[in-house]
């Protein structure tokens, strides 16, 4: 499988990159800055530089075009504005949505955050972010691409347990990054995972056997 990544260089990314070149995926990953480019190379991926922001949908449609599937991992993040939370995790989703429908990448999967099925009002840059996700989330399902939203509550720099829990209704939790990139690993295997959206935390149950369970519903 060839998957391209946006935000190749963030946390969750980067051991998705591990993962998926691990198992013999090609990964390429999308990065804004190119001083980057080495450590996305150090976890098997090969690097393009592609800012969402900037780029065109024809741009980053080129940065896609040979890819099975397209991952947006990228993110304002935590010190950012509430423009850059529009212009990056609402904007720069949906141009790489578009990007991968104009490039026939089937498959596309978008980490989201719990709190986007309910987004608050308000101009502080948190509410800004989750109405950002919500509207990015909203294109997503509003497209015909094989399409999964994952959203995880709380991250965490915990080393992963391999044990989650993973439900289609909202809940709230934490979760170290290291078991997001696990689930996300095998949600781009499992067909079933087409058009699901799934809400992700730490929990009791492997990662295989909370998918089963929820995809078998």
């Amino acid at each position: 499988m060839i998957v391209a990544i946006a935000g190749a260089h963030g946390k969750i990314a980067m051991r998705l990159a591990s993962l998926l070149a691990g198992e013999g995926d090609t990964v390429i990953g999308l990065i804004r800055n190119p001083d980057h480019a080495a450590d996305v190379s150090a976890q098997g991926a090969s690097p393009v530089v592609c800012d969402l922001e900037q780029a065109t949908v024809d741009e980053v449609t080129g940065a896609i075009r040979d890819a099975d599937a397209a991952v947006f991992a990228a993110g304002a993040g935590p010190g950012s504005g509430a423009e850059r939370k529009l212009t990056m995790d609402r904007d720069g989703a949906i141009r790489l949505l578009d990007a991968a429908t104009t490039a026939g990448v089937q498959r596309f999967q978008i980490i989201s955050s719990v709190g986007a099925e309910n987004p608050p009002d308000g101009d502080d840059a948190f509410g800004v972010y989750l109405r950002a996700k919500a509207d990015a989330d909203e294109a997503v399902q509003a497209s015909d691409r094989d399409w999964t939203i994952v959203r995880p509550g709380r991250l965490t720099e915990d080393q992963g347990t391999g044990r989650v829990r993973i439900e289609s209704s909202p809940f709230r939790g934490q979760i170290p990054r290291d078991d997001v990139a696990s689930v996300l690993a095998r949600l781009l295997r499992d067909s079933r995972s087409s058009r699901r959206l799934l809400y992700v935390n730490g929990g009791e149950q492997p990662v295989e056997g909370a998918l089963e369970a929820v995809l078998s519903e």
